[in-house]
């Protein structure tokens, strides 16, 4: 694990440890009593459901996590703390987010992940981390940014997964 500042970078292997980097995002949340964005960048396929769905199963979620790309967000509201999976790829225009109550979501001790944020660009908050993927050989190279006080808080916390950590 390589550490400068407010940013940390590690290699996934695979899948199962991609899940569990979202696993370790959703205890910072169950300790946080704030609300946190999170925004996950990469191209498809790079894993950013998957790390969702490790979040979502972090906070005790059971069913299945897929990626809400027609309906926008998906609500985990029975989860503690709530929590709202993004997915902005088909969002035509960010004033479309306006219209369906966005500040709204983020607000209270709610967790906010957030897929192809730059869609939303302007009305969006800015982010507490920012996570970005990209494909290295059969695994996933990623670098987490802190981007507000509450993010180095937490990245400070975070049990980083891979050879490097």
């Amino acid at each position: 694990m390589t550490v400068f500042g407010n940013e940390r970078r590690l290699f996934l292997e695979n899948e199962s440890e991609t899940e569990k980097l979202g696993g370790e995002l959703a205890a910072l949340a169950q300790s946080s009593d704030q609300s946190i964005t999170v925004f996950l960048e990469g191209d498809l396929g790079m894993g950013k459901t998957t790390l969702s769905r490790g979040v979502m199963r972090g906070l005790g979620h059971k069913g299945a996590v897929k990626s809400p790309t027609y309906t926008l967000v998906e609500p985990y509201e029975e989860l503690d703390p709530p929590a709202y999976h993004f997915d902005l790829y088909r969002l035509g225009d960010p004033e479309e987010l306006e219209y369906m109550g966005i500040r709204d979501y983020f607000s209270g001790r709610n967790f906010c992940l957030i897929e192809w944020p730059e869609r939303g660009k302007g009305v969006l908050p800015d982010p507490d981390i920012e996570i970005h993927l990209e494909r290295q050989g059969e695994g996933r190279s990623v670098v987490l940014r802190a981007r507000s006080e509450l993010g180095a808080a937490l990245l400070n916390d975070i049990e980083l997964i891979g050879p490097d950590s």
